[in-house]
């Protein structure tokens, strides 16, 4: 039995929020279950789009890399 492990170098995820606040929290949240696997912030961009109705939608990208 041959087991090979790889590991996880570069990682991007998507995240979306109604608010800041809640969206804060989901990328906080997984930056700390990333610490986990070694993975740590490596750039995050973020957006603020305004809806017809006038509310506000956040999105952001967070790209993580090994440490």
């Amino acid at each position: 039995m041959n087991i090979q492990l790889d590991f996880i170098k570069d990682k991007i995820e998507f995240f979306e929020g109604e608010d800041l606040k809640a969206l804060e929290k989901k990328v906080n949240e997984q930056i700390e279950l990333n610490k986990a696997i070694l993975l740590e912030v490596s750039s995050v961009s973020h957006q603020m789009h305004l809806a017809e109705n006038g509310r506000r939608f956040y999105s952001a990208v967070v790209h993580f890399k090994a440490k």
